[in-house]
Protein backbone atom coordinates (compact mmCIF):
# COMPACT_ATOMS: atom_id res chain seq x y z
CA UNK A 1 0.00 0.00 0.00
CA UNK A 2 1.33 3.69 -1.16
CA UNK A 3 -0.65 6.44 1.15
CA UNK A 4 -0.44 9.60 -0.51
CA UNK A 5 -1.28 13.04 1.35
CA UNK A 6 -1.67 16.28 -1.19
CA UNK A 7 -1.06 19.87 -0.08
CA UNK A 8 -0.63 23.37 -1.12
CA UNK A 9 -3.88 24.31 -2.24
CA UNK A 10 -5.58 27.82 -2.03
CA UNK A 11 -6.89 30.54 -4.08
CA UNK A 12 -4.97 33.16 -5.87
CA UNK A 13 -5.94 35.68 -9.22
CA UNK A 14 -5.21 34.67 -12.62
CA UNK A 15 -1.44 35.35 -13.64
CA UNK A 16 -0.58 33.66 -9.87
CA UNK A 17 1.47 30.91 -8.83
CA UNK A 18 0.89 27.85 -6.48
CA UNK A 19 3.51 25.03 -5.48
CA UNK A 20 1.42 21.76 -4.82
CA UNK A 21 3.59 19.21 -2.84
CA UNK A 22 2.60 14.78 -2.39
CA UNK A 23 4.12 13.03 0.79
CA UNK A 24 4.44 9.45 -0.07
CA UNK A 25 4.69 6.92 2.52
CA UNK A 26 3.82 3.29 2.54
CA UNK A 27 6.00 0.31 0.22
CA UNK A 28 8.49 1.57 -2.05
CA UNK A 29 9.58 0.77 -5.21
CA UNK A 30 12.35 1.15 -7.19
CA UNK A 31 9.65 1.44 -10.24
CA UNK A 32 7.20 3.78 -10.53
CA UNK A 33 5.14 6.38 -11.81
CA UNK A 34 3.47 9.67 -10.39
CA UNK A 35 1.13 12.02 -11.82
CA UNK A 36 -1.31 14.64 -10.84
CA UNK A 37 -4.61 14.91 -11.89
CA UNK A 38 -7.61 17.11 -11.54
CA UNK A 39 -10.88 17.13 -11.63
CA UNK A 40 -13.49 20.34 -11.99
CA UNK A 41 -17.19 20.36 -11.13
CA UNK A 42 -19.16 18.24 -13.73
CA UNK A 43 -15.86 17.21 -15.50
CA UNK A 44 -14.43 13.87 -15.70
CA UNK A 45 -10.75 13.71 -13.97
CA UNK A 46 -7.78 14.63 -16.21
CA UNK A 47 -4.19 14.47 -16.60
CA UNK A 48 -1.41 16.88 -15.71
CA UNK A 49 1.45 15.59 -15.60
CA UNK A 50 3.58 12.48 -14.58
CA UNK A 51 6.68 11.63 -13.88
CA UNK A 52 8.90 7.92 -13.97
CA UNK A 53 11.38 6.93 -11.15
CA UNK A 54 14.04 7.88 -13.46
CA UNK A 55 13.00 11.43 -13.77
CA UNK A 56 10.93 11.57 -17.27
CA UNK A 57 8.36 13.60 -17.72
CA UNK A 58 5.14 14.51 -19.11
CA UNK A 59 2.35 17.23 -19.40
CA UNK A 60 -0.49 17.61 -20.76
CA UNK A 61 -0.84 20.16 -23.65
CA UNK A 62 -2.83 22.70 -21.84
CA UNK A 63 -0.65 23.45 -18.98
CA UNK A 64 2.90 22.32 -20.94
CA UNK A 65 5.18 25.90 -20.30
CA UNK A 66 3.51 26.72 -17.03
CA UNK A 67 4.03 24.06 -14.84
CA UNK A 68 6.14 21.68 -13.36
CA UNK A 69 6.44 17.98 -11.80
CA UNK A 70 9.24 17.40 -9.77
CA UNK A 71 10.08 15.11 -6.77
CA UNK A 72 13.01 15.67 -4.23
CA UNK A 73 15.75 13.62 -3.96
CA UNK A 74 14.50 11.01 -1.47
CA UNK A 75 11.51 10.59 -3.73
CA UNK A 76 9.01 10.87 -1.14
CA UNK A 77 7.63 14.46 -1.88
CA UNK A 78 5.93 14.72 -5.43
CA UNK A 79 5.91 18.43 -6.35
CA UNK A 80 3.59 21.21 -8.99
CA UNK A 81 5.17 24.01 -9.69
CA UNK A 82 2.26 25.72 -11.39
CA UNK A 83 2.67 29.45 -12.78
CA UNK A 84 0.56 31.85 -14.71
CA UNK A 85 -2.49 30.42 -13.32
CA UNK A 86 -5.83 30.64 -15.30
CA UNK A 87 -9.31 30.65 -14.29
CA UNK A 88 -9.76 27.13 -16.30
CA UNK A 89 -7.53 25.63 -14.04
CA UNK A 90 -9.20 25.57 -11.07
CA UNK A 91 -10.22 22.03 -10.32
CA UNK A 92 -9.62 19.85 -6.92
CA UNK A 93 -5.88 18.40 -7.75
CA UNK A 94 -5.17 14.62 -6.72
CA UNK A 95 -1.69 12.49 -6.45
CA UNK A 96 -1.78 9.47 -8.03
CA UNK A 97 0.76 6.68 -7.84
CA UNK A 98 1.66 3.22 -9.81
CA UNK A 99 4.18 1.07 -9.17
CA UNK A 100 6.32 0.09 -12.53
CA UNK A 101 8.46 1.27 -15.32
CA UNK A 102 5.46 2.15 -17.48
CA UNK A 103 4.15 5.65 -16.68
CA UNK A 104 0.63 7.01 -18.66
CA UNK A 105 -1.07 10.08 -18.09
CA UNK A 106 -4.42 7.85 -18.07
CA UNK A 107 -6.23 7.80 -14.69
CA UNK A 108 -7.06 3.97 -14.92
CA UNK A 109 -4.03 3.30 -14.67
CA UNK A 110 -2.97 4.60 -11.13
CA UNK A 111 -3.58 2.48 -8.59
CA UNK A 112 -3.18 4.75 -5.61
CA UNK A 113 -4.66 8.37 -4.67
CA UNK A 114 -4.58 10.93 -2.95
CA UNK A 115 -7.48 12.69 -1.29
CA UNK A 116 -6.66 16.09 -2.98
CA UNK A 117 -6.42 19.89 -3.11
CA UNK A 118 -8.34 22.65 -4.13
CA UNK A 119 -7.05 25.04 -6.75
CA UNK A 120 -9.07 28.03 -7.14
CA UNK A 121 -8.27 30.58 -10.03
CA UNK A 122 -10.12 34.14 -10.08
CA UNK A 123 -9.84 36.65 -12.33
Amino acid sequence: QVQLVESGGGSVQAGGSLRLSCVASGDTYSTYCMGWFRQAPGKEREGVANIRSDGGTNYANSVKGRFTISQDNAKTTLYLQMNNLKPEDTAMYYCAHNPGYLCFLVKNYFRYWGQGTQVTVST
